[in-house]
């Protein structure tokens, strides 16, 4: 179901030093220490994923394709919640931007190793787009190119059309996608962009949507890190502390269509600027992700955390497609970068 061009391996290379280019820059123009090459600025808390029971879904056949590996196990698990800006850049809380919520699930089973070798851990990442401006690895290493390139104006210049074409897609649904309202962390909806297994059998999305009855939220407009303050004063003052349903949304070639037509499997997990319509393949809750009290987490120790979404997951939840093994290079360097450990 994938598409593995011989030029990846290159182009990957490409986009692992463009990025490390733009994060080393970013740090040097801002005189502080190295952050993350992407999603700069956040802030961590602690969870609890609660797998909800098998026999909450009504549709017997539905049940048993949702209930594989992780979400076949009722309970409550651990985490820790990163909500973060996308720039790299430390603008201010106003800067238009996509927000991020990634966390990482300690399942805690002995017997359901990742790839790193850790039991149970479980990685996630979620935007508030539905999708990527990046649709695949090459559109990914012409913006990591021109964006790390001294001048912008000259990198594009020396492109082919096709590649200029590209990189004016891409920067065209950057700006669209950061033109969402500035909104509080916890009342945004947030989606994985790409896919990932689900048992031997199925791919699938992920998203988390705020519940219904979370608290209201203000945000100060003269304060900078609005959205890291009022998440935390929501969770030293209000109760309960907000939740957001976790759900999967199954690729169906047999039901999704774009333009008109159905696609193949490659189609939907390569493409990955292109949303897999819910009106054809609807999100299913599994899960609730519950923000706990007073749980911010000292900034030295967040800033050391990161997730990965490659190394810390089972087999039965490895990420698909090519936009998730070129970010894995570039998100792993990058951590190496930064010397974060956790």
């Amino acid at each position: 179901m994938e598409r593995r061009p011989i030029t990846e391996d290159q182009e990957i290379a490409e986009i692992v030093r463009g990025f490390h280019a733009v994060q080393l820059r970013t740090a040097v123009e801002e005189n502080r220490p190295m952050r993350r090459g992407t999603h700069a600025k956040g802030v961590c808390v602690g969870a609890v994923f609660d797998v909800l029971d098998a026999p909450e879904r009504r549709d017997p056949a539905l049940g048993s394709r949702l209930a594989r590996g992780h979400y076949a196990r009722p309970g409550s698990y651990p985490a820790i919640v990163r909500f973060a800006n996308s720039d790299p850049r430390v603008n201010t809380d106003w800067e238009p931007d996509v927000r991020g919520m990634s966390f990482s699930v300690n399942f805690g089973s002995p017997g359901l190793l990742d790839r790193a070798g850790h039991a149970g851990r479980q990685d996630y990442s979620l935007q508030s787009a539905p999708t990527l401006p990046f649709n695949d690895v090459r559109s990914f290493v012409v913006f990591a190119n021109v964006s790390a390139a001294p001048s912008e104006a000259t990198a594009l210049g020396a492109l082919p059309f096709s590649d200029q074409k590209e990189y004016a897609r891409t920067v065209g649904a950057i700006m669209e996608q950061k033109r969402q309202p500035v909104r509080a962390y916890q009342q945004l909806r947030y989606w994985s962009n790409v896919p990932f297994r689900q048992g031997s059998g199925d791919v699938v999305k992920y998203s988390a949507w705020p519940s219904a009855g979370n608290c209201a939220a203000t945000l100060d407009p003269s304060n900078p890190n609005a959205l890291r303050d009022e998440l935390i004063r929501h969770l030293n003052e209000d109760w309960p502390t907000s939740s957001f349903d976790f759900g999967l949304q199954f690729l169906d070639v047999e039901r999704m269509t774009y333009q008109g037509k159905k696609r193949d499997a490659e189609f939907w997990i390569e493409n990955a600027s292109i949303e897999w319509p819910e009106s054809q393949s609807p999100f299913h809750s599994v899960a609730t992700l519950t923000l706990l009290p007073r749980s911010q987490l000292d900034a030295d120790l967040a800033e050391g955390t990161y997730i990965d979404v490659t190394e810390n997951s089972t087999a039965e939840h490895a990420p698909v497609g090519g936009v998730n093994r070129a970010r894995w290079y570039a998100e792993s360097a990058s951590r190496k970068a930064r010397g974060a450990t956790t």
